[in-house]
């Protein structure tokens, strides 16, 4: 296996897709535009994420090549519309990687914009908070840019991007409540311990207790719930979007015993009553241990 990029192989993949997308192309493809397919990013995301998880190799490599259709059609789409290419993509993401790692790349310029010095970057932790001065400074830069457009065209001048608003709103909500809780305490926004934070977790679940249930504010407060938690994990170094999907899988493997072992006696498990499914689901964890 070579360790260095075949680019011939991804230039005939970006070739393959072009044709497709040519006027004697595929059907399908070519009535494809930017917002018809944007849900299959994110299925795709996902999809080779549980491959990343499970450690399967060989799915893995297949759902990372169905994560680069995703990013190589849309550019394509951008291209056939005058808008961006695939190098411009490529070359876009480059420059970004170089300029927001000046401690590998020597870029001076950078750390002087991040109003850091080169020899204080010992620790990943470090790379972290150099990561986002710079990109502090770059949207600094655009939105100076933008203001400059906006009075030299005589328009108004609006408020600035604000700091969450580069987290998408199509993320998952556990994900979106992850970034939205970094950003807030890279800012200062922060409980002081962990036990802090539990205090905020059983404040806000009497709140959510004396709700009517299934209210629109229940629904509110029950968020308010989940999104302490998350500071929780975050407290403790834990990813919740992780640890969710590894009690969801738990789950799934129990209740596959639990229809495993019900079939076994010639009956479905929904037809079986509370006492005996709780027993199999009691089997279902010895047998998880046994393993």
């Amino acid at each position: 296996m070579e360790n260095t990029p075949n680019s011939q192989a991804f230039y005939e993949f970006v070739t393959t897709i072009a044709t497709l997308r040519s006027p004697d192309g595929c059907p399908w493809d070519r009535e494809q535009t930017h917002s018809s397919i944007a849900k299959n990013m994110i299925e795709e995301a996902f999809e080779a994420v549980e491959a990343i998880e499970d450690g399967d190799v060989d799915h893995m490599r297949e759902e990372l090549g169905d994560v680069l259709l995703q990013v190589v059609l849309q550019a394509q789409i951008a291209s056939d519309a005058g808008e961006f290419s695939i190098d411009d993509v490529v070359a876009d993401v480059n420059a970004k990687m170089v300029r927001r790692h000046p401690h590998v790349f020597g870029t001076q310029m950078a750390f002087e914009a991040a109003g850091l010095d080169p020899e204080s970057i010992d620790s990943a932790e470090d790379v972290v908070v150099l990561w986002d001065r710079i990109k502090l400074h770059e949207r600094k830069l655009k939105e100076d840019a933008l203001r400059a457009r906006r009075l030299t065209s005589g328009l108004s001048v609006d408020m600035p991007q604000g700091l969450l608003d580069g987290i998408p709103r199509q993320q998952p909500a556990l994900m979106q409540a992850q970034e939205i809780s970094k950003k807030a305490v890279r800012a200062g926004f922060e409980w002081d311990t962990e036990a802090d934070v539990w205090s905020q977790v059983f404040e806000e679940i009497e709140e959510f207790r004396e709700c009517e249930p299934g209210s629109a504010e229940a629904t509110l407060e029950f968020g308010d719930v989940l999104f302490t938690l998350v500071n929780v994990a975050r407290k403790q170094g834990i990813d919740a979007e992780t640890a969710l999907r590894l009690t969801c899988e738990k789950f799934r493997t129990r209740w596959g015993m639990m229809e495993g072992s019900a079939y076994e006696t010639g009956r479905e498990i929904s037809a079986l009553s509370l006492e005996e499914q709780e027993c199999l689901w009691q089997q279902a964890k010895e047998k998880e241990k046994d393993r």
